[in-house]
């Protein structure tokens, strides 16, 4: 199966695309998509729909994985963070494509075992989880990676209790 994972933001969206097959899952794509800051608001959005578009067309998942917003320093970002993960959320309702959602607490206890891991243990272990030779650079594509691998240990764990995985 193919997840891709997504870490929205405005500036900057991370995502990783993996394979699953069993417990193993393989690397296939990850980065970022960004937009300048400079750009007004609706051509950024823009810029993300068809970015992801892109993404979904060329990958072919079968499944997305998005981080749940969370704030709990700076409200403020909520909006614009919010619009972004509207519009990719809105590419995946387009090509009929179930979304999971993960809180970054969910995440960093099925990467790392710890809720309060920091972003460099995610990078280590995304890299080791992937066999990667490098951890990602990108925090933002790590943590896209992290999510779909996630949603890849969710949907094992269904399976493996004979439940089913459409949802």
């Amino acid at each position: 199966m193919i997840i891709l994972g997504i870490d929205p933001g405005t500036a900057i969206t991370g995502y990783g695309l993996i394979e699953t097959s069993g417990s193993r899952s393989s690397l296939l794509d990850y980065g970022c998509i960004r937009t300048a800051s400079n750009m007004p608001a609706p051509q950024r959005l823009d810029k993300l729909h068809r970015g992801m578009r892109q993404l979904l067309e060329e990958g072919r998942p079968q499944q997305v994985a998005v981080e749940k917003l969370f704030f709990n320093r700076n409200a403020t970002t909520a909006i614009p963070v919010g619009q972004a993960r509207g519009v990719l959320l809105l590419a995946c309702a387009q090509c009929d494509l179930p979304v999971a959602e993960y809180t970054p607490l969910q995440v960093k206890q099925s990467i790392v075992g710890y809720g309060r891991a920091e972003k460099q243990q995610i990078q280590f272990m995304v890299a080791r989880l992937l066999q990667m030779k490098t951890p990602p650079k990108s925090d933002d594509a790590a943590d896209a990676l992290a999510l779909a691998l996630t949603h890849a240990q969710f949907l094992q764990t269904r399976t493996i209790r004979g439940e089913d995985i459409n949802y």
